[in-house]
């Protein structure tokens, strides 16, 4: 009987011990942990480095990469750095998302943090960096790398807060910037008005309805010609982010919660509208590249990244119109339109350097050793001079070299480019007025859907449709859908619950699993009872 009963408390055991670990396949579980360093680099075994970075035709960007890789091998003759570029980041980011059940992500990558938020629904995909940056050996200033690596209060607080998700860090910075609004001074005078030194949105509106003024042969007053668009957008979801926190509005919670769809979000889409409607204003989707058109003489508004300065202005080292559609013009940088002048609200964005795991920690910890030394100054300071980038780092910015190269503003068109210099320094000068978005799974749909409601409203008003408030009820609901974003049924303010959908399949085989350890626990319980009573008898 004793030995009846042991068995049967040994099944009990083994069968609860299978439930509970079946309840770590959980769907959804996010497991990350942390990294194990090394004691030291094998430098016995030659090792790739591969390495996914963004560029779009500015070679001097690709010339800093390659010269970056070669400096870094000369160091490290036992790593080879393989590098792959990108015209996008979204592109990166369907890859990497692609190659993650396969185990064929890149050990380096240049990305976002909204991207790596999703990333981090698989298990163990990225690499947390906190033991990594605190490692004395290679470590963020450690004692055994062979360059001089920044060290940890050395990349200025902000910009690495950006990269923590869920209580730890993903990701390390590698460049900022934030938008500008780059300006056609030029016929802003001529319409008779004065540039301030901080644009309002009503500014704006008011000096664009000027430019829409037509001659009698259709052509419009401003530049003589068919077409003007005065005020274009390319980040539409930059620019509905900023107006909403410009205005104290709702976008998202940092646990979350989705707060885009809101009054105040529909009071500006039908302003927007407004003027969309009248030919005021476009979007990049819609119409086409900003700087093409202010260019040309056809906008007087530009909105772009500080990061495509060099872009901008008709003296732009690089630009995509011939050279007789150029019209010569002052240009001027400004931050981006604002409700309050006297308190100024601009995004910071710029790409991050993020780890994938792979089983031989040997072949993270050289793309760790690789990623660090992006972070150094002389490759800060040469990605910096490609375009309106800053550095990260405190020492890149405090050092003699990039001091001599702010001070040489405009003393040639391409390196020193005047436009992409004042471009730097509106970031240099307002890095304590940006902000950045919450970082979760899911965030990056979110900012689609900011931008996405723009897009569609602005679309609507170019097709002459009425821009009524039921319009936009219409908008947000299809916008909610196709960024899957209905996934969440709002409440009130104080509760929002989770419409999940149907039940994974993994998920009702875990159910269904634990369901038949019970019936054969009770089984055996009831097998038990009767066997000892039948003794007993």
């Amino acid at each position: 009987m004793r030995h009846g009963r042991r068995m049967t408390a040994a099944f009990i055991a083994a069968a609860l011990a299978a439930g509970t670990l079946s309840l770590t396949g959980c769907h959804g579980a996010k497991i990350t942990g942390k990294f194990e360093v090394p004691a030291e680099l094998d430098t016995k075994r030659e090792r790739t480095v591969t390495f996914w970075a963004k560029n779009d035709t500015n070679k001097a960007q690709t010339d800093v990469y390659n010269q970056a890789i070669r400096d870094f091998e000369a160091l490290y003759p036992s790593i080879h750095v393989r590098m792959k570029l990108y015209t996008d980041y979204g592109r990166i980011y369907n890859d990497v998302i692609t190659n993650i059940p396969t185990g064929t992500t890149p050990d380096v990558c240049i990305t976002y943090p909204d991207h790596i938020a999703t990333y981090l629904t698989g298990t163990n995909v990225v690499v947390p960096l906190d033991e990594l940056m605190e490692d004395p050996s290679y470590g963020l200033g450690g004692s055994d790398l062979l360059f001089d690596g920044a060290k940890k209060d050395e990349i200025i607080r902000a910009f690495l807060n950006e990269c923590r998700l869920d209580g730890a860090c993903y990701a390390l910075p590698f460049m900022r910037s934030t938008e500008a609004c780059y300006v056609n001074q030029t016929y802003v005078e001529k319409l008779g008005f004065t540039l301030p030194e901080t644009l309002t949105w009503d500014f704006i509106w008011k000096v664009s309805e000027a430019a829409m003024e037509k001659n009698r042969d259709g052509t419009y007053k401003v530049n003589g010609q068919k077409v003007m668009i005065p005020f274009i957008y390319k980040s539409t979801d930059n620019m509905m982010i900023q107006m909403l926190r410009q205005k104290e509005a709702g976008y998202s919670t940092d646990e979350g919660k989705v707060e885009l769809f809101n009054g105040t979000t529909e009071d500006l889409l039908m302003r927007i509208g407004k003027y969309a409607k009248s030919g005021v204003f476009s979007t990049f989707k819609v119409s086409g590249y900003p700087a093409n058109f202010l260019n040309a003489g056809q906008c007087i508004f530009a909105v772009d990244s500080t990061a495509g300065s060099t872009w901008m202005g008709s003296g732009a080292p690089l630009m995509d119109i011939a050279s007789d559609k150029v019209v010569r013009f002052q240009t001027a940088v400004r931050s981006v339109p604002q409700y309050d002048p006297d308190k100024p609200q601009m995004i910071s964005q710029g790409p991050s350097i993020c780890l994938f795991n792979h089983s031989d920690p040997q072949d993270v910890l050289a793309g760790w050793l690789f990623a660090q030394f992006l972070l150094t100054d002389k490759v800060q300071i040469a990605y910096a001079k490609t375009e309106g980038y800053v550095p990260v780092t405190e020492g890149a910015r405090a050092s003699r070299a990039y001091q001599t190269y702010l001070k040489e503003a405009g003393q040639d068109g391409k390196e020193h480019y005047a436009v992409k210099m004042e471009a730097t320094k509106l970031l240099l000068e307002h890095t304590d007025d940006t902000f950045t978005t919450p970082v979760f799974n899911g965030s990056a749909s979110l900012r689609d859907a900011a931008g996405q409601t723009i897009e569609e409203v602005t679309k609507a008003a170019r097709r002459r449709t009425k821009i009524s408030r039921s319009f936009v009820k219409s908008v947000f609901g299809k916008v909610k859908k196709l960024d899957h974003l209905d996934q969440i049924r709002e409440t009130d303010e104080r509760e929002e619950k989770q419409d999940l959908g149907p039940m994974p399949a993994a998920s009702k085989a875990l159910l269904c699993t634990l369901a038949a350890v019970w019936m054969l626990l009770i089984g055996f319980w009831i097998a038990e009872r009767h066997r000892t009573r039948r003794v007993g008898k």
